[in-house]
């Protein structure tokens, strides 16, 4: 059995949905995953509430009071929903005092904070106006079985409320429907928090082309004492540009991933018209889009300046190699000359040696000669001549050969 099958399979039962009944309140807090500080936010509240949860699990629930607060950790994110059954004083309740105290502690990593108002159609009164919606947005779920309102901002005390008419899901699809609505608000802000990067890198972006556009300008005109400089600077360009995309790859993926996740929820609630309202997803999907698309079109920006200038830096490059292989060929040319020259002196060297080498074999044969006389032997200067021309012709002959030969090799 493979060593992580067990893990590999549960993970589809790793983050079970919410199951209530209507009516009833929700809260839902989501904070950003920095230093390791959900850790410190899930074990604070295991240690104050229940001793026995443990908060190593990446989601876990117990009881506050009346209430179930249920945690779950994300990659990026942790997120804790409380969820108080029955009928309250008042259609919006401050938020419960064990998720009051950690929103103020953690304020700085508090990326969405949601409110919905469930009711059932026993406990609803019937009147939209009365929970203070401005200028609401709404829909039918799920073929009619609920309905949804909400106008999307946030109240004095940093909520989003919503309010969800139940008339005919059960606990489970209720639980499963609300958890659909707190996704898409959590995804969507997840999503955003790459829209400050993408607006901050406008400006480096645009130096950026600037800068590409001098140096294609550059490049075009530039001569070949130039190129050294000019290559240099392009590096440089390329260097910065692969920085700012290791910096926000991840976030612009994030923003990817997150964005999909929403609309693949809202396509999940089944949403039609009620009454006069804007649709809830319709209106979340015309805001949210532009969102996203800027912010993939500030990635696909960066992505075609690094693009650009990796291109020109090859174009820069191959001219480089171009000149280069013109030098080496020049090189070559010289060496092949001077090769030449030396073959040349070579051969007259080689001629001179065998002129040398007759003389000083003719002087071997007249010392010879000479000796001979000095011991008294006979022997005429015609017939020393004739016997001394052949001999030699034939020595010189074998050392021309020799040289010639060995010159060949």
């Amino acid at each position: 059995m493979h060593l992580h099958r067990n893990a590999l399979h549960n993970e589809l039962h790793a983050r079970p949905s919410m199951y209530f009944e209507a009516p009833a309140q929700v809260f839902h807090l989501a904070f950003l995953d920095e230093n390791d500080s959900t850790q410190a936010i899930i074990r604070t509240l295991c240690d104050r509430h229940v001793a026995l949860a443990d908060p190593s699990q990446p989601q876990g629930e117990f009881p506050v009071g009346d209430a179930v607060l249920k945690w779950e950790q994300h990659t990026e994110f942790l997120t804790l929903t409380l969820v108080s059954p029955g009928v309250h004083a008042s259609a919006w309740p401050a938020l419960p005092a064990a998720l009051a105290e950690v929103a103020e502690a953690h304020a700085s990593l508090l990326i969405n904070a949601d409110q919905v108002c469930v009711e059932s159609e026993d406990s609803w009164s019937g009147d939209l106006d009365a929970y203070g919606f401005h200028d609401p947005v709404g829909s039918l779920l799920d073929e009619g079985k609920a309905t949804v309102w909400s106008d999307l901002r946030l109240n004095g005390n940093g909520l989003n409320r919503m309010l969800v008419l139940n008339r005919q899901l059960d606990g489970r699809r209720l639980g499963r429907m609300v958890r659909r609505l707190l996704e898409v608000e959590t995804y969507r802000l997840m999503a955003s928090l790459t829209l400050p990067l993408a607006r901050s890198l406008s400006t480096e972006l645009r130096h950026y082309e600037t800068e590409l556009v001098a140096l294609s300008d550059d490049n075009a005109t530039a001569e070949a004492h130039d190129i050294r400089p000019l290559l240099k600077r392009i590096t440089q360009l390329s260097a910065r540009v692969t920085q700012t995309q290791s910096r926000t790859r991840l976030r612009f993926s994030a923003t990817q991933a997150y964005s999909q996740l929403v609309f693949d929820r809202i396509a999940e609630l089944h949403e039609s018209r009620t009454g006069d309202c804007q649709q809830l997803g319709t209106f979340i999907e015309q805001r949210f889009r532009p969102t996203v698309r800027y912010c993939h079109s500030t990635d696909q920006r960066l992505t075609r300046i690094g693009q650009d200038v990796a291109h020109l830096g090859n174009l820069l490059q191959a001219r480089v190699q171009v000149e280069m292989e013109e030098q080496n060929s020049q090189i070559l040319q010289s060496l092949s000359t001077r090769a030449d020259t030396q073959i040349k002196i070579q051969k007259a060297v080689e001629g001179l040696s065998i002129i040398a080498i007759s003389y000083y074999l003719f002087s071997l044969f007249k010392l010879l000669y000479q000796g001979l006389l000095t011991l008294g032997l006979e022997w005429s200067p015609r017939m020393a001549l004739i016997t001394g021309i052949p001999v030699g012709t034939v020595i010189i002959g074998a050392i021309a050969y020799r040289i010639r030969n060995a010159r060949r090799h």
